[in-house]
């Protein structure tokens, strides 16, 4: 009897991203590569690897990808072919690159923030090339609030000019920083105005500022959904984070497709981590797709 309840459980899992009329669920999960940050740091796996772990170990068909770890890749046409292929391959799609070290975007030097504008066009292209609907960037500088804001803007509208001529999403995560406060951030997408400028909320960073509403104050703008965890209580719950608050925020929003599993832990390995956060995802999305 246990044996049947188990395999009763795990093929009701497999049908999480299924409703039960059989149409497109609202909302499916995606995989963030920072989950694996330490492996990929130490080589044992890498970026060409990734779609291929995503799809056979946890059976997820969508990725987004960090920069850094194909940090001189990004004009690569060969490396960039591989990857695709394998994403084709294990049919998995590529949602968005989330770039890193390409300068600030918010930099309140007009020849700086240029340069850091520049600096992205390449994976704007990149994005492009692997069928990725985003790029994430982030809205980092020096400065007073206000003159971060205004920095932010011209960086944000003129990148997005540029990302807009090959169909590509510049969206900004809340990263730290000025950005890890929702209404700062939600006041300069206003401003800039353009179809293809959102943001990526993480429900994890926020500091200072209260998670909900930061969260609230994002989503109006939201083209992807960073689901951030750290440690789970023996229910299997964020021990920070309430996911089911923050996903009747989400739905209420309007908002609909991938929200992202970005484990980010320590007390977990990251397969274990991963593991858990799908678990927690598939939990609290549910009753949104039936």
């Amino acid at each position: 009897m246990k044996i049947k309840l188990f395999l009763i459980a795990t093929l009701f899992a497999g049908f999480t991203c299924l409703n039960l009329a059989g149409q497109t669920p609202r909302f499916k999960i995606s995989l963030a590569e920072w989950s694996f940050h330490r492996a990929l740091s130490k080589g044992e796996m890498t970026n060409l690897d990734f779609p291929r772990i995503a799809k056979t170990k946890y059976n997820l068909d969508a990725v987004e990808y960090v920069s850094t770890f194909f940090k001189g890749k990004g004009e690569d046409t060969g490396y960039l072919t591989s990857l695709k292929d394998s994403c084709t391959k294990y049919g998995v799609t590529s949602l968005l690159i989330m770039v890193d070290g390409e300068g600030n975007l918010a930099d309140t030097s007009a020849d700086a923030r240029q340069k850091a504008v520049e600096n992205h066009y390449k994976w704007v292209k990149a994005a492009k090339f692997l069928g990725c609907h985003s790029i994430r960037v982030n809205a980092a500088g020096r400065g007073t609030m206000g003159q971060m804001q205004a920095a932010a803007i011209d960086g944000l509208s003129k990148l997005s000019d540029y990302a807009a001529k090959y169909d590509i999403n510049v969206i900004v995560e809340n990263h730290g920083g000025n950005s890890s406060i929702g209404k700062w951030l939600s006041e300069i997408m206003k401003t800039v105005n353009r179809p293809n400028c959102g943001t990526l909320p993480d429900l994890g960073n926020f500091y200072e500022y209260d998670r909900y509403q930061g969260v609230k104050d994002m989503m109006p703008f939201a083209k992807g959904v960073s689901g951030k965890t750290h440690d789970f209580d023996q229910d299997g719950n964020e021990t920070v984070i309430d996911y089911a608050k923050m996903m009747k925020i989400i739905a209420d929003s309007g908002f609909k497709g991938y929200i992202d599993v970005e484990y980010e832990g320590n007390k977990l390995s990251e397969p274990d981590g991963v593991k858990a956060s799908i678990a927690l995802l598939d939990k609290v999305i549910a009753p949104y797709n039936n």
